[in-house]
């Protein structure tokens, strides 16, 4: 029997990464997150776990000892980024958009954990041709940890959406090392509506339990015990966005809008305004609180529990606070299916340790 690794979740809000890494084994015994609502959906679906709702900048390390020192085997978060730029090099720390990621370096450099996970955009890795990459790579080496990044899209690991995203994965040097070639994929890509179209016959009703059984691997795998659903009101916009809306196939965006019913003529609207999902195929990326695309069929955009189900969590994740808050916590978050993938190869790792 293998050992349930300890893992600390950094900016966690709702806890993407924290239930991938609890559906693949190991335990989550820690959330940081300066968001009210994010922790307080954080502490309700991950009971045990010390759910902190904090400036990480507050925490001192005298606070990170006590609460979490020899605790810990696992740092993952999405730290930001932004200020590492190549005409910056020289304020790199000192850059205020940095001190988080220095945060999360931190608490690296007092619990040494055995592995971390940074999830970060796409974009860190081509940005001034790498250079954050670059920084970032020096700076987890000089830590110890042999380091690595990869893009992944997370229609290839089961969830119903073609949301790219860079993860970084550091192991301690003493571990030995990996390789993204070992993350396994699913041979099935799941669309649009095997994600919510057992959810159309609630459209007209209050009615919040599913009737009939799952009829995929997928619709098993979202389905809580009693096949209730939660943070699912559908709201539909003003007549005239729905109007627009009547008039976009599926995959379509503003363009298949008569000209007429527009106040203000534009040609250069973005490509996924007034964008209604095609049934058909994965999402495109859930945003945090989105106008940008509609509901498959209905003229309408999707709900918390829609574009959670997009995101693959499971029905029984219950996220708390208003229905804006839900929604951005969501979009921010982490897969959990992808981020289950990842973590499957570093418990390969850890396990391989345990082992020898």
């Amino acid at each position: 029997m293998s050992k349930k690794y300890k893992v600390l979740d950094l900016f966690c809000g709702a806890g993407g990464l924290s239930l991938g890494f609890k559906m693949a084994g190991f335990r989550i015994v820690g959330g940081i997150d300066f968001q009210q609502d994010a922790i307080q959906t954080h502490e309700k679906n991950f009971k045990g776990s010390l759910s902190i709702c904090d400036d990480i900048r507050k925490i001192s390390n005298e606070d990170i000892i006590k609460l979490f020192k020899n605790k810990v085997d696992v740092i993952i978060g999405g730290p930001p980024c932004q200020g590492f730029s190549a005409g910056n090099r020289q304020q790199i720390e000192n850059d205020p958009r940095n001190k988080l990621f220095f945060e999360f370096i931190r608490f690296v450099k007092i619990l040494k954990p055995k592995a971390i996970v940074i999830e970060n955009v796409s974009q860190i890795l081509t940005k001034d041709h790498g250079f954050a990459k670059n920084q970032i790579f020096e700076i987890l080496f000089d830590e110890g940890y042999y380091v690595d990044v990869s893009i992944l899209l997370a229609s290839e690991y089961g969830v119903p959406q073609n949301r790219r995203r860079a993860v970084i994965i550091g192991i301690r040097k003493e571990l030995g090392g990996f390789s993204y070639d070992d993350i396994k994929k699913c041979q099935n890509v799941v669309t649009v509506k095997e994600a919510i179209g057992e959810l159309y016959e609630l459209e007209s009703t209050s009615y919040r339990f599913l009737n009939e059984k799952p009829k995929t691997p997928y619709q098993k795998y979202l389905r809580a015990k009693d096949s209730q659903i939660f943070n699912h009101e559908p709201k539909y916009p003003n007549k005239s966005v729905q109007k627009r809306m009547s008039y976009v196939k599926q995959g379509g965006n503003w363009k298949d809008v008569p000209p007429h019913l527009w106040k203000v003529q534009r040609n250069n609207r973005h490509s996924s305004a007034y964008r209604r999902l095609d049934e058909n195929k994965p999402s495109i990326t859930i945003d945090t609180g989105h106008m940008n695309y509609f509901h498959p069929i209905y003229n309408r955009v999707p709900t918390v529990r829609e574009s959670a189900r997009l995101q693959s969590f499971p029905d029984d994740f219950i996220f708390f606070g208003t229905p804006t808050s839900q929604l951005r916590q969501v979009g921010n978050a982490v897969p959990p299916l992808m981020a289950k993938a990842v973590a499957i190869l570093i418990k390969e790792v850890l396990d391989r340790e345990e082992h020898n």
